[in-house]
């Protein structure tokens, strides 16, 4: 299975749409989106979509939780795992420090965040981290693609 990582769209509807996009004709049929979504339309890029959410700390209020529950998208509760082909996937959007020290030590195959803007592959321990980029502020716009079963990572660039 082939999972999309997106994160950081901060509003960026048009590019929002893009990148599922780019990520859907790739192959991905999970999508997990790392949060500061930040307005309502950019969740609406993600319906229709195998989407869990996490939203991030540019997240505010109930109307952008309410509304992603109401159109069906997945949303967690800052932070979960999921197994994908045996693998423990932690995901969070990132500026919770703790928690994400919490996954590391938890021992997780992937962690993956956003937050900072930057894409990133490193392995800490025995943890891949992953950062796809952001949709927003950054130099190159960019998703990823994670493949589990092959422990292969693919970064995209978005328009």
């Amino acid at each position: 299975m082939l999972i999309g990582i997106i994160s950081d769209s901060h509003g960026e509807v048009s590019r929002t749409r893009s990148a599922m996009q780019q990520l859907a004709d790739y192959g991905c049929t999970k999508f997990i989106h790392l949060g500061d979504v930040e307005i309502v339309e950019v969740l609406d890029e993600l319906i229709g979509f195998d989407v869990v959410l996490v939203f991030g700390n540019c997240d505010w209020g109930a109307r952008l939780y309410d509304y992603a529950v109401t159109v069906g998208i997945d949303v967690r509760d800052g932070a979960d795992v999921l197994t994908v082909d045996g693998k423990r996937i932690a995901f969070l959007h990132g500026h919770d420090e703790e928690k994400y020290h919490f996954f590391l030590n938890d021992g997780v195959d992937y962690l993956l965040h956003g937050h900072t803007h930057e894409k990133r592959d490193e392995m800490v321990n025995k943890t891949r981290c992953i950062n796809p980029g952001a949709l927003h502020r950054a130099a190159v716009y960019t998703v990823a693609v994670l493949d589990p079963s092959a422990d292969t990572l693919v970064f995209l660039e978005v328009e």
